[in-house]
């Protein structure tokens, strides 16, 4: 272990506190998982005189509206998304290639479903910038669309700030060229894959689940990552086709859950136990997941894309959840004024993945610096950023006067992609029809 890491974990905690009653922010009070992850979604947030946001900006009214509206277009999209994944699941014991292609291509609709239920529901402003390791690597074309040039298989790993975070971070699959919202993976918690039609959707996808356990875990990481690391020749195998290893976009959250009073309570127990700092803004992460996931996928991926996301109206001692619950910023109008995502990459073979004391050292100092990026959001407002990351089409060159921010919108490239959703069931019930018909009238006979 290096001289550093072992500093690090004898050095005495420093938790922020809140400046009343000495006890670290956001500690006075301690909701359960259940209550916390209730409100995340559905929680009204804070009084409209304390909400940072002010006022909903619909009436109750609209409200019920936008509520009914998005419930029949959210629920209605998953049961046509699902029914495709039914639809194409015996191809699985014709064509495997066909089959992986086709739910492939059934994560390219859910892609589309968060992109354009954000871009109806809850418009902001979304502001990309990064350091001199994404130089060439971020654009923004004369339509005004983010352009990523990140490959077709990468690590993404992310501070996990808002029940959200996943949403932004599979859009921007959808804007890498060539696309990649159909390739992504994510690692998850466990319960997740038992919510109704979600979770069955999701194991189809081939996301990877976590119990927390990690001789479990780690089984089960090791068959999906097997997976990944293959090569098929159907459509949807990638620009290279079957000569290359399959697409992947492989999204981790090291901290294992997001920020709220509860886990922020669980990280400061274990940083004063463990005799390390503890964070400021974020979670203390975790380095096994992601270090086996290198080890397993080592010689197949070039590089890991580290995502720092912030959103712009949360005060100081607050949580995101807290304030932009799904009903808040769904329902009521009242979405972040800035979605902040600042990007850094590094290569694979440079980091210490046989060692585990070094590679916890190296996610670590990761995290430190993401803090620090996170304090200085909270200062100005933005991310450090380097102009070098970025190329807006169009847009001054010239170093004095170019700018390091891409700010931009969710939405989809095209305003008819989203009815693809709805294709594969639409066509297998004329078919169906047609079937029936036919049946119909040679019985008649």
């Amino acid at each position: 272990m290096s001289q550093a890491g072992v500093q690090q974990r004898k050095s005495a905690s420093k938790p922020m506190t809140n400046g009343t009653n000495g006890k670290p922010a956001g500690l006075e009070r301690v909701p359960s998982n259940l209550e916390t992850e209730w409100n995340a979604w559905v929680g009204p947030g804070p009084p409209a005189d304390e909400h940072p946001m002010g006022a909903p900006k619909h009436g109750k009214i609209m409200q019920t509206l936008r509520t009914l509206a998005f419930g029949i277009y959210f629920f209605g999209s998953c049961l046509f998304i699902h029914g495709a994944q039914l639809v194409g699941a015996p191809l699985y014991f014709v064509n495997k290639d066909w089959f992986y292609a086709w739910m492939a291509l059934t994560k390219q609709y859910f892609g589309l479903l968060v992109t354009t239920m954000t871009q109806w529901w809850s418009p902001t402003v979304i502001r990309i910038s990064g350091d001199k390791s994404m130089a060439g690597l971020i654009k923004q074309g004369a339509d005004g669309m983010l352009r990523m040039e990140f490959g077709e298989r990468v690590v993404l790993m992310a501070n996990h700030q808002l029940y959200t975070d996943w949403l932004y971070l599979w859009w921007t699959s959808y804007t890498n060229n060539p696309p990649m919202h159909g390739h992504i993976y994510i690692i998850l918690k466990e319960s997740l894959k038992y919510i109704p039609a979600i979770g069955p959707a999701m194991m189809f996808y081939g996301f990877i689940f976590m119990a927390r356990k990690w001789a479990k875990d780690q089984l089960r990481m090791r068959y999906r990552l097997k997976k990944l690391s293959t090569r098929h020749s159907g459509p949807l195998s990638g620009t290279h086709g079957g000569s290359q290893l399959d697409p992947m976009w492989l999204m981790i959250f090291p901290e294992g859950t997001n920020l709220s009073a509860n886990t922020r309570h669980q990280s400061h127990k274990y940083s004063a136990k463990a005799g390390i700092p503890d964070m400021r803004h974020q979670l203390l992460p975790r380095s096994t997941g992601l270090q086996f996931c290198l080890q397993e996928l080592q010689g197949t991926v070039d590089y890991i894309y580290d995502c720092t996301i912030a959103y712009e109206g949360i005060p100081p001692g607050q949580y995101g959840q807290d304030i932009f619950t799904l009903r808040s910023v769904y329902f009521q109008g009242r979405p972040p004024k800035s979605v902040n995502m600042h990007w850094r990459r590094f290569k694979i073979s440079d980091l210490p993945i046989g060692d585990h004391d070094a590679m916890y050292d190296w996610v670590m100092q990761r995290w430190r610096e993401k803090d620090d990026l996170i304090e200085a959001f909270i200062k100005t407002g933005k991310f450090p950023a380097d102009t070098e990351a970025v190329h807006i089409e169009g847009g001054p060159q010239e170093k004095e006067w170019k700018t390091p921010y891409i700010n931009t919108e969710v939405k989809p490239r095209f305003s008819w992609e989203f009815l693809q959703m709805f294709a594969p069931v639409t066509a297998a019930a004329l078919v169906g029809r047609i079937f029936v018909q036919i049946f119909d009238l040679v019985a008649g006979k």
